[in-house]
């Protein structure tokens, strides 16, 4: 990468992380290009403009900084897991630690999703929720797992992990989410007889 393109590079994630404290902190609409160049220091919205061509593109921009920030994040936590019960239950954990670790990035994404924002991040939600069929289908090819339709329990698995964000940022013990939510999957999709 060259000066110029490492600048370039630089300068929009300038833009995008300047767009995630705004927005969590602000909310959408006190998101404009005009606040961005307040906070950001910058001299004019032609700085933003040469980068993204309106807000929408900005905003598609930042969920995919989130979604590669939050996937960087899962890779480091799940290396070396193996089995299907440790890696549901290590995904489990990753997740809820990254919404911990990141509710900048959490509540900016859930202030784009809730305005209607992002037509098109339903794509990042699929991706996810493939993963977590693989995963979950993984393990009942093995014997591992009951039998289950896994599209439905991965769309359970994301809908609760998700489902955790507000109860943590009202100060919940992320452990505790975890712990919870390990269990509940692990009773859900073990084989053989379940306690109850």
């Amino acid at each position: 990468m060259d000066k110029r393109q490492a600048a370039t590079a630089a300068r929009k994630e300038q833009i995008t992380r300047t767009a995630i404290t705004l927005l969590a902190e602000r909310g959408y609409r006190a998101t404009t290009f005009e606040a961005i160049c307040t906070e950001a220091g910058l001299s004019s919205k032609r700085l933003i403009t040469y980068h993204f061509s309106g807000k929408d593109e900005l905003l598609a921009a930042v969920a995919d900084q989130i979604v590669a920030d939050s996937e960087r994040y899962m890779l480091a936590a799940l290396d070396g897991v193996t089995g299907a019960r440790e890696l549901l239950a290590a995904v489990i954990r990753a997740n809820v630690r990254f919404i911990a670790d990141h509710p900048q990035e959490v509540e900016a994404l859930r202030q784009i999703l809730l305005n209607g924002g992002l037509g098109d991040y339903e794509h990042h939600d699929v991706d996810s929720q493939h993963r977590l069929a693989g995963l979950l289908e993984e393990g009942r090819r093995t014997g591992v797992f009951r039998p289950f339709d896994t599209r439905v329990m991965a769309a359970a698995l994301r809908a609760s992990i998700d489902g955790v964000a507000p109860l943590i940022a009202a100060g919940m013990d992320p452990g505790l989410c975890a712990d919870e939510l390990v269990e509940h999957f692990d009773r859900g999709t073990r084989a053989g007889k379940a306690e109850r």
